[in-house]
């Protein structure tokens, strides 16, 4: 099954979209999903990023003097 989806791009992007395409010869809609598929799996692979800002405790975790914060 397709799914179709509009994107908006900024001319920055647009651009290097359009010259990927042309200089890779592969469609632009093929890179996209490429992309896409590599963005889902990276996230896969990332299964320590649950814990990002889990970590309590004080602002500066040195306890040596001179390293202090405060």
């Amino acid at each position: 099954m397709s799914h179709t989806i509009t994107v908006r791009l900024g001319k920055d992007l647009a651009a290097w979209l359009e010259e990927t395409a042309t200089r890779t010869g592969v469609a632009q809609g093929q890179i996209v999903r490429e992309h896409l598929q590599k963005a889902k799996a990276a996230r896969r692979n990332r299964p320590f990023m649950r814990l990002a800002g889990a970590v309590r405790g004080p602002r500066t975790l040195s306890r040596r003097k001179g390293f202090s914060a405060s």
